[in-house]
Order: structure tokens, then sequence, then C-alpha cells
């Protein structure tokens, strides 16, 4: 026992210095798509001057037999001490267990991929994916608190997302952190492959240049490569933000916007709603944030799109039966739920804009004229950034609001079992609901005002016809904490005016102080727990939960990781077939 416990240990000290040798991507334990394009590298430490002076291997066989593809060599990639091997736009037709060996003198490094098919047939026509930013289960429980109401312990009624019969949990961790961003969570939805943090669509390598790093295929080519299908792309962010750009986008910084827009030309999806006009507009045009006098509203035009500003030309376009419809209704972001019910943000400069709701239904108008089906991406992006400003309100409200299209979708779905539709987070915040606060309790402070336990009484929101209550600034209402924080003030009351802003730039470059702003009588002084670089709260590493219902909805169960979720629509929709 001794001496074989001695040869493991052993062995496991080899393996570990021969991974330090090269690296090779995709990444060990990768599952790909069968007939999925990816580019395969390896990357050499000890730089090899020639081809001949490396060997790579899958399943024993030469890489270049095994993908088809011709390698490309480049000795010291750019510039750097290492050595690039590529075959680009590979791909592995045939499901199963690959072990890819690459050696160079006496170093070895070795992967294993595990490639997967699906059935011949579709068991879904359409797909409509709702992406809750950053929505937490406290972000649920609080919408059906103020939306549906708690009395006694029950609820007055449930969320559409609660009615829907499939359900899992999502574990979102990136290939390099504990804790993702939006870019690689939704990354690892819209291609199957694990990413690290900035990144969209690619696999995270040495490469110098955010634009060359390997390439793994997207939810939104792979229909337009291998189906009839339509694609759509709704969110309330600017529409090159990282869960919007992923669907097409392929880059190692999600804020490149110049060339996102640019590669969402070239795959073209069919409707494209959200923010962020400046980087459509060409250099000379006062307000446009691109670098080149490119002009890409009018390259969507002369590709057949409808161009539309406001929520009155989408309604017009979607009820003209256009089939392809740019959407961009701000320069920015789109107004969150509360300041468009409330004519806060933005709304004296962008009067129209359509909220999620509204887009939602246009976008399936469109898309259903498709007699062959479409892929839906809808996301609800300020539940996340409002929860970023620590502003708990305005991020329940868009919960709300995606709860809402989700309605609409399961509307439009009806009874003809031929839509799957998943609601799911691509991460979690620190976020919780931890009791209420009583302005009738003694004292001036938040914490003298705040119940727990058997002083946590129910609050009595009123909401309108569409789940939004009238009135947030109740006597009684919820107490709802975030764990991450800079230093900030803070009363315990919801921000009327405007989106809260905890943290500003301090005297030291690079750091935040307090927003003096709202250190006022009744706040208190609060000192961050995040480093003092950091002006808002950061994301968690939290399981999120997401639930489904339609055709093919019945592999969601259990824990998955985040690449379960695309494997399990690619599943739905048979892009694995030969």
């Amino acid at each position: 026992m001794l001496k074989q416990g001695f040869a493991a240990a052993i062995l496991v000290a080899s393996t570990v210095s021969a991974a330090q040798a090269q690296t090779i991507y995709p990444i060990n334990r990768a599952e790909i798509l069968a007939t999925s394009n990816f580019d395969f590298k390896v990357e050499f430490p000890d730089a090899p001057q020639a081809l001949n002076g490396v060997t790579v291997t899958i399943n024993g066989v030469d890489a270049r037999q095994v993908l088809g593809n011709e390698v490309a060599f480049i000795p010291n990639e750019d510039g750097q001490n290492y050595s690039a091997y590529w075959i680009r736009k590979s791909q592995l037709n045939k499901p199963g267990r690959y072990i890819v060996e690459a050696r160079s003198g006496n170093r070895v490094a070795q992967v294993t991929w595990e490639v997967y098919g699906t059935a011949e047939k579709a068991k879904a026509k359409n797909v409509i994916l709702f992406v809750g930013d950053g929505m937490t289960i406290a972000n649920r429980t609080a919408a059906r608190i103020l939306s549906k109401g708690l009395v006694e312990g029950r609820y007055g009624g449930n969320l559409v997302m609660d009615t829907f019969p499939q359900m899992a949990l999502v574990s979102t961790s990136g290939s390099d952190s504990v804790v993702t961003d939006s870019a690689n969570s939704m990354s690892a939805y819209t291609t199957g492959h694990k990413s690290c943090v900035n990144a969209l669509g690619v696999y995270c390598s040495r490469s110098k240049g955010t634009l060359d790093h390997p390439k793994v295929e997207t939810i939104s080519e792979l229909i337009k490569r291998k189906t009839s299908k339509a694609v759509g792309i709704v969110t309330n962010a600017e529409i090159e933000d990282a869960t919007p750009a992923v669907m097409f986008a392929h880059t190692r910084r999600r804020s490149d916007f110049n060339d996102i827009v640019a590669m969402m030309y070239a795959v073209q999806p069919d409707i494209i709603f959200g923010g962020g006009s400046p980087n459509f507009l060409p250099k000379s045009v006062l307000g446009s944030k691109r670098t080149d006098e490119t002009n890409y509203i009018d390259l969507f035009k002369s590709a057949g799109y409808a161009f539309v500003t406001t929520a009155t030309e989408m309604n017009s376009a979607a009820g003209r039966e256009e089939k392809k419809i740019l959407g961009l209704f701000n320069t920015g972001n789109i107004d969150g739920a509360y300041d468009l019910k409330f004519k806060k943000g933005t709304t004296d400069r962008f009067p129209d804009q359509p909220d999620l709701v509204a887009q939602t239904q246009a976008a399936l108008k469109s898309l259903s004229r498709n007699q062959n089906g479409f892929i839906l991406m809808v996301e609800s992006a300020r539940i996340d950034k409002y929860s970023h400003s620590l502003d708990w309100v305005r991020s329940v409200y868009d919960t709300i609001m995606l709860d809402n299209a989700v309605k609409a979708a399961k509307e439009f779905a009806g009874d003809r079992n031929d839509t799957m539709i998943i609601v799911v987070p691509d991460h979690a915040h620190a976020m919780s609901i931890v009791g209420t606060y009583n302005d009738d309790l003694p004292g001036d402070l938040p914490r003298d005002k705040l119940g727990t336990y058997d002083q946590a009484k129910f609050p009595s929101y009123a909401p309108d016809a569409q789940g939004y209550p009238e009135k947030v600034d109740l006597p009684q209402r919820l107490a709802v904490v975030y764990g991450t924080y800079p230093d900030h003030c803070y009363n315990a009351k919801p921000y009327l005016d405007g989106e809260f802003v905890p943290a500003v730039p301090g005297p030291e470059k690079g750091t935040y102080v307090a927003n003096e702003k709202y250190c006022v009588p009744g706040s208190v002084r609060v000192t961050g727990n995040l480093p003092k670089t950091v002006p808002q709260g950061v994301h968690s590493a939290d399981d999120v939960l997401l639930v489904a219902t339609g055709p093919g909805t019945e592999s969601f169960k259990g824990r998955i990781d985040n690449t379960g979720v695309f494997r399990i629509i690619a599943e739905a929709l048979a892009l694995g077939s030969p």
C-alpha cells in the first residue's frame, strides 16, 4: 500500500509538471458539440522554431488528420517567448472521448475532451432564453412580495416564472476565477465552453490582440450556419454589452464595442433591440464613439433591416411584417422599469423607450413569421446593474418587468408544445432580505428601524395591474441588504430621485470614497468590505436557479454547470446532428 501511494504521488507530480509545459485550447474537460466550429491552439513555452519540432496528436493520430485543416505554426507569437500551433475552424463530428497530447522535446501536456452529438430530429421549433442578469433568489422573493403581496406568510400569487415545471441549480464559475462576470458566464450559455473574465466566445490564450484568441462557435452562428431559423437579441442594456454580444461575438475584451458591432453585422441576427447607438455611427457624427467612419446603421439598412429608435416605431415595424429590425432606443442603457414608470433616468431625453415586455412582444411578432422557427435571447440587464449600485428597488422592479416579459412568451407559446422557454440568471449577487424597516420604531438610525424575526412585519405594497407598486417609500418596507459594498452612506430608504451612486472617485487616483450626497442626518457612514479601488458591489459565486418549460426542458434537473444550458438547447434544436 505504501509503495502504491508513493507511485501515485510521483504520477501526480509528473502530470502537473507536464501540464505546465504546454497549454492546449480547448482546455481540459471541455465539452464540444459535434459539428460545431472551434479554434484549436497549443502554446509551447520553450518556443520551438519549426513545426517538425513538435508533435500534436488526438487519440494518438496526428491532429491535422483528425481535424482536417492545415496547421499554422507561429514561432515566438506576438514576439513572446512561446510558439503557437493553430488549426483554426476545426470540427469533430464523431461523439466520444478525445485525448489530446502535445509534445516538444521532453515536455508533454495532455487534455481530455468530451464530444457530444444530438438526435437528428429537433424537440423544439423555437427557443426563448430569458437571462435575468445578476438575478438572485432574493430578487425573485422581493418581486413576489412587491407584485403579489404577502399576508400571514402566504403570497397572494406566483410570478409566472414560479409556475415553470422544470428546475435546476446552475454553477457559474469561469475557467480562471471562482466568481464570474457576465461575459464568460453568458459565453457558457451561448457556446457550451467555459471562458475567463471579460471574454466573449473565446478561450483566453497568451495572444496579445484581443481578437486573436481561440474562437468557439456561438449559438447564433450555429443557427445561421446549420438551420433556416431566425435569431433575435433583446436587451435593455447597450446592445454591445457582454450578455447580448456573446450571442455572436469573439473577443478577449468585452469593451471592444466597435469590433462587437462589426461582428454583429457579420452574423446579422434578425431582430436586434437595445441601447448603445453611438458605436453604430461614423466618427464624424456628433456623439459617435466609433474610431472609424463606418456607418453601421446604413449598412444594416442596406442589408434589409428596418431601423427604429422609439417604441412607436418598433411596434409599427413589427406590425408591418418586417422580418429584420434594428432597434436602438437610447445612446446608453435603456431606462429600467422604475424610471420608466416614474419618469426618471433619461426619460426626458428618450420619452418613448420601450420596456422589456414591449420589446419581447415585438420580437416574437416578427420572429414568428419565420416558418422554420427561431431562437430569441431576452436579457433583463439592469437587474444586475442596479444591484451593482446597491439599488435594490430598481433591481426588483426590473425583475418584475422580466417576469412580465416571461408572461408574454408563455402566452405566445400557448398549448402548441413547440417552444422551449428558459429563465436563468448568468450569475448571482450577494443580496438578501433580512427583515423590514419600520419608521415608527424609536431611534434615528437605520439599525434602530430594522425589525428582525417577529418584528419583521409584512409590508403592504400596492401594485398596479403590471405588478409595480405605486409607492415604495412605505413606513413599513422590506429590508434588503447586499453583502459586498464600497464605502458609502446609507439611510435605509429607497432612492426616489435617481439611481444610487454609492461611491465616487477619491483624492488618491484609482480609489473611491463614500458619495457625500447621501451622508445626511439619519444616515450612517458604512466602511466598505471591498478594496478601495472598487466603486460598487460585485458578483457572488452562488449557484443560480434556472426554471424552464416546453419540449426538451425535462433535462434541466439537479445541479448543472452553466455549459449544460447550451448543451440542452443544442439537443432540443438538434444542432449536433450531421
